[in-house]
């Protein structure tokens, strides 16, 4: 068995199994999130960063996740992006910046 990080010795360990469609959902919840927070305003710019965990787990439909983003900026808004192994962001604007682990963080960008 592989840990993402370190686990103590002792540490109890909880097995999940995902599922692939309220994965694609919170992808597209997040953007919906990131679009609200501009006022429901189309962003010029995306970045979206996705944890590579959930691409080993979503395989060919990973493309999907990327689908639901871009349908809620209504296929306009250039977006690029890349996997990493563990997000820093906040849960809200209101909250400070803690590591994620297995998300997609969505950045978005708008000049007034």
């Amino acid at each position: 068995m592989t840990f993402a990080g370190d686990v103590p010795e002792g540490t109890y360990a909880r097995l999940m199994k995902a599922n692939f469609d309220r994965l694609i959902d919170g992808a597209h919840d997040a953007a919906k999130t990131s679009f609200e927070h501009l006022g429901s305003v189309e962003p010029e710019l995306a970045i979206l960063i996705s944890c590579v965990g959930r691409k080993l787990i979503l395989k060919q439909r990973v493309e999907e996740e990327v689908e639901a983003v871009s349908d809620i900026f209504n296929h306009k808004t250039p977006a690029t992006g890349f996997y990493s192994y563990g997000e820093i962001a906040p849960f809200n604007s209101d909250a400070k910046c803690e590591l994620h682990n297995q998300t997609m963080t969505i950045t978005t960008f708008r000049e007034n």
